[in-house]
C-alpha cells in the first residue's frame, strides 16, 4: 500500500510553522495539523522538524481479515450528515460515507476522496485534487460534480441544524442569500476544484474532517442516509436499530479505492451495541463475552477494565464538557448571574469529584493548552464570598437555579460538583438528570445545563462552532459583535505568536461575559480484549474502520 504526498513544496507558512515548533512556541501535534492542512505530505511536515515520519499504521503483526467486532455505543438515529450534533451518528455511516480529509492521532491531515490539496500564500485560493478512480457503490465515478454539491449542502445557512455553514463562512453570501457564493467554487476538470475564499482561512482543509462533513452522493437530498445507502465505503448498513444494535456488513460488490492507498479494510462485520448510559452494563458486557471493545471507559472502570485483563489506549485531545447558560433565559441574561455562579465554582474540586482527577483543569474559555493559539495566565480564581456579594446584587440570592444533565455517570458526577459548590456559596440549586432520549432532543436550548464537546485541532475552530453569534450549535445564545470581529480577525493570522494576541482578548471577552464553566480537559481511553488491533482511542472519537482488525 502506498500513502500519497500532498504538494510537491512546503507552503511558505509551514516553513514559518517549523521555525515556531524549533523556537518552542508550537507544538509538534498543532505543528503538523496546521503544515498539512495546508498541503504539505505527512512524510515532508515531520522532515520539515526534523523528524522521520512515523512507521506505517499496520506495521507489527499481519493483520488478518474476516471476523466481526462488537463495540459498545449509544446509538443515534441517522439523519442528514451536515446537522450530525453527535460522533456516535457518523461513526455507523461511515461504513459507506468517506471524508475529503482524515484527522490522524498525530495531528496530521490524512486525504481521502481528496489525494491533495494546496493554498496559495495568503490561503484564500485552496485547490483541490480529487483522488481519481473512485467509485460509488452505484457504479458512479467520484467527480468534481460531488464535490460542489457537498459544499454548496454544507454552505446552506438556511438549512436547520446545518452546523457546517459556521464552518465555511469565506464561501458563503453570510449577508445576502445565506447560501454558497456562485463565485467561490470554480470546477478546473473533473478532478479538480479551485475554492476562492473571501478571506484568509487556515482552517479550511481541516473543517473538511470534522464528522459532519461525510461526503453525500450528488443525488443525496437529505433523507436518511441509510435508507438508500449509496457511498464511496467499503461498508453497507445491515441493522438500523436505535437503541439496541447498528450493524455494519463488507460490501462484496464494491471494491473500496483505498485498499491500494492505505489497506484494509479487514473485518467482514461491525456491530455496534447501546447498553446505555450505565458502565456497569458494558462491564458485564464485556465480562459476559458480548463485546471486544468499549466506545469509551471513564471513572472508575477504567481500572476495572485493566484488572481483567482488558487493553488501554489513551488519547491526547481538547474534550471536555461545557456547563453552560443560556443567555436568552431569565436569570442567564445578567451577566452578574453568570459570573456569580462561575465565581462559586472551583474547577479543582469539578475534574476531581467529576472526572476523577483524569485531565487538567480548564478556565472557562474552552480554549485548550494544545491549541496554538491559547493564550495562558487568562482565568478568574473562584472567591465564594464574591460570588454570593454578586448574586445579592443581581437580584438572585434567594433564586432556585435548575442545573440539567445527561444520565452519563461522568457527566452527572461533574453537575454534582458544580451544584455542591454552588450550594455552598449559598445558592439554591435543584439538579435534574434526563436520560438520553430526553436530552438528546433539546440540548441547545436548555436555560442551564452540560454539553460534552469534542476536540476541534485548532482553538477558532470550536469557537467558531459553538459561540459565533447565530451558529447552529451556539447553545448558549451568546452573541458578541466584538467578539465576532476579533474571531474573523484571528481565523486569518498564521502567525501563531500574531494569532495568541488576539485570542487573549476572546478569552477575556469569555471570562467577562460569564459565557461557561468549562471546568477541565478530559483524557480519553478505550478499551478492547486482547486480540483486537487499530482500534484505539481516537482525539475526535472517530471510527477509522479500514484500519480495525482481530486474531481469530
Amino acid at each position: 500500500m502506498t500513502e500519497t504526498t500532498t504538494c510537491a513544496a512546503p507552503h511558505p507558512a509551514a516553513l514559518m510553522y517549523a521555525d515556531e515548533v524549533r523556537a518552542g512556541t508550537l507544538s509538534r501535534r498543532e505543528f503538523l495539523t496546521r503544515a498539512t492542512a495546508l498541503g504539505v505530505s505527512i512524510p515532508a511536515a515531520y522532515g520539515l522538524i526534523g523528524l522521520p515520519a512515523p512507521a506505517a499504521a499496520q506495521e507489527g503483526p499481519t493483520p488478518q481479515p474476516g471476523g466481526t467486532l462488537r463495540m459498545q455505543m449509544e446509538l443515534r438515529p441517522t439523519k442528514d450528515p451536515r446537522t450530525w450534533d453527535w460522533s456516535e451518528h457518523a461513526n455507523f455511516c461511515r461504513g459507506w460515507l468517506d471524508y475529503m480529509v482524515e484527522y490522524q492521532k498525530d495531528g496530521s491531515l490524512r486525504g481521502m476522496l481528496l489525494e491533495s490539496w494546496e493554498a496559495n500564500e495568503d490561503a484564500t485560493v485552496w485547490t483541490l485534487n480529487l483522488r481519481r478512480g473512485v467509485k460509488w457503490n452505484n457504479g458512479d465515478d467520484f467527480t468534481a460534480e460531488d464535490v460542489v454539491h457537498n459544499l454548496r449542502r454544507w454552505c446552506d445557512g438556511t438549512a436547520e441544524g446545518n452546523s457546517m455553514a459556521a464552518r465555511f463562512d469565506v464561501l458563503r453570501d453570510v449577508e445576502g442569500t445565506n447560501q454558497m457564493r456562485e463565485d467561490a467554487v470554480e470546477v478546473v476538470d473533473d478532478h479538480t476544484v479551485r475554492l476562492h475564499a473571501s478571506a484568509p482561512d487556515i482552517a479550511l482543509v481541516v473543517n473538511m474532517a470534522d464528522y459532519p462533513a461525510a461526503v453525500v452522493h450528488r443525488s443525496y437530498n437529505g433523507e436518511d442516509p441509510a435508507a438508500n445507502p449509496i457511498g464511496t465505503g467499503a461498508w453497507l448498513p445491515e441493522v438500523n436499530e436505535v437503541g439496541v444494535r447498528q450493524v455494519l456488513v463488507r460490501n462484496p460488490d464494491h471494491v473500496w479505492w483505498g485498499t491500494e492507498v492505505y489497506g484494509g479494510p479487514w473485518l467482514d462485520r461491525i456491530e455496534y451495541i447501546d447498553y446505555g448510559t450505565d458502565p456497569a452494563a458494558t462491564l458485564a458486557a464485556a465480562e459476559s463475552g458480548e463485546i471486544d471493545a468499549t466506545y469509551q471507559t471513564t471513572g472508575d472502570f477504567i481500572d476495572i477494565f485493566d484488572s481483567i485483563g482488558w487493553e488501554k489506549s489513551e488519547a491526547v485531545t481538547a474534550a471536555t464538557l461545557a456547563v453552560r447558560f443560556h443567555q436568552a433565559a431569565e436569570p442567564y441574561d445578567d451577566v452578574r448571574v453568570r459570573n456569580a455562579i462561575q465565581l462559586a465554582v472551583d474547577n479543582n474540586v469539578v475534574l476531581e469529584l467529576g472526572y476523577n482527577g483524569l485531565g487538567e483543569v480548564a478556565e472557562n474559555h474552552h480554549v485548550c493548552p494544545i491549541h496554538p493559539e491559547y493564550a495562558p495566565g487568562i482565568n478568574e480564581p473562584p472567591d465564594p464570598a464574591a460570588a454570593r456579594a454578586l448574586m445579592e446584587e443581581a437580584g438572585h440570592a434567594d433564586t432556585e437555579f435548575e442545573l440539567i444533565s445527561l444520565d452519563d455517570s461522568w457527566q452527572a458526577a461533574t453537575c454534582d460538583a458544580v451544584a455542591a459548590q454552588m450550594r455552598d456559596a449559598g445558592f439554591t440549586v435543584r439538579r435534574t438528570v434526563l436520560p438520553g432520549s430526553t436530552f438528546w432532543n433539546d440540548w441547545t436550548k436548555y436555560p442551564f445545563s452540560a454539553t460534552e464537546w469534542n476536540m476541534r485541532p485548532l482553538g477558532v475552530q470550536i469557537l467558531n462552532l459553538a459561540y459565533k453569534s447565530g451558529v447552529a450549535w451556539n447553545e448558549t445564545a451568546f452573541s458578541n459583535a466584538e467578539f465576532d470581529a476579533l474571531l474573523a480577525e484571528a481565523n486569518a493570522i498564521a502567525d501563531a505568536d500574531a494569532r495568541r494576541e488576539v485570542m487573549a482578548r476572546l478569552q477575556q471577552i469569555m471570562l467577562d461575559e460569564g459565557v461557561l464553566i468549562q471546568p477541565y480537559w478530559r483524557s480519553l481511553y478505550r478499551h478492547v480484549r486482547p486480540g483486537v488491533h487499530g482500534a484505539d482511542k481516537h482525539p475526535t472519537f472517530e471510527h477509522h474502520h479500514y484500519k480495525w482488525w482481530m486474531e481469530s
